[in-house]
């Protein structure tokens, strides 16, 4: 029985007071349950958010980390920088930093190497465009994407790692899959794995991105392939954020 998982994206938001204040809101406010949950905070309020959760269940989360693991490489975090700091997962491949900064299926399958040299378990993110997902095109994607880390780390590394599929037409634009459109690509990456080995298959959560809410987090949720959230806005609510936890 895989474990259900709920993780906050906080992206470029919030003060340093915002960060611990939500922090300590849903430390106080989670009930005990099945479900882990993780925020994904800036890098610069690591500690601090780290400090307001000391006390609670909820995992850090880092937003990205560098494909490199020292050296002259200015302005990257490195895998061993956010042990430092008390991080336990980090995104990898994000489409905001594949759509953005230039990340490719090869640089995010270094980062995701990188993650699990230190054991910070990296959180994969695969998915398509609009455009590509009206070419028919969206297993194409997710096969790129998911064989690049595969070709670099082996199937073995999805032991100790997450996939979230986030289909990039539906982040942030208030847009959703449909509860059937995300397990079938969700099911789609799981017989992906087992192709190469069942027992990993079984065991890897896959998350679901894009504009997960409230109002549609349960449905998405009870999908038999779906084992929770990468929340991205909703996450900076606390109210909100407690309720998408509570729906699994």
């Amino acid at each position: 029985m895989r474990q259900p998982l709920i993780m906050g994206n906080w992206k470029m938001n919030g003060s340093r007071e915002e960060g611990v204040q939500l922090a300590k809101a849903l430390a106080d406010g989670l009930n005990a349950g099945s479900q882990e949950v993780a925020v994904c905070v800036p890098f610069v309020y690591l500690s601090d958010i780290r400090g307001a959760l000391a006390s609670s269940p909820i995992a850090l989360g880092a937003q990205n980390v560098a494909d490199q693991a020292s050296g002259a490489y200015t302005g990257e975090i490195s895998a061993a920088m956010l042990v430092d700091c008390g991080v336990k997962y980090a995104l990898v491949g994000h489409s905001e930093r594949r759509s953005y900064y230039g990340d490719t299926n090869q640089t995010v399958a270094s980062r995701f190497c990188q993650a699990q040299k230190q054991n910070v378990v990296p959180v994969l993110c695969v998915g398509e465009s609009l455009e590509e997902r009206e070419q028919n095109k969206t297993f194409q994607v997710v096969d790129q994407q998911l064989d690049a880390v595969i070709d670099a780390a082996g199937i073995e590394a999805f032991e100790n790692a997450v996939i979230a599929y986030e289909p990039v037409w539906a982040i942030g634009t208030g847009k959703t899959a449909s509860d059937e459109q995300a397990q079938e690509v969700h099911q789609y990456i799981r017989r992906r794995i087992a192709d190469r080995n069942p027992a990993i298959a079984g065991k890897v959560q896959i998350l679901y991105g894009g504009s997960v809410k409230p109002d549609n987090a349960k449905g998405l949720f009870a999908m038999p392939d779906i084992d929770g959230g990468l929340v991205g806005g909703a996450s900076l609510d606390a109210k909100g954020f407690l309720q998408i936890c509570h729906s699994v």
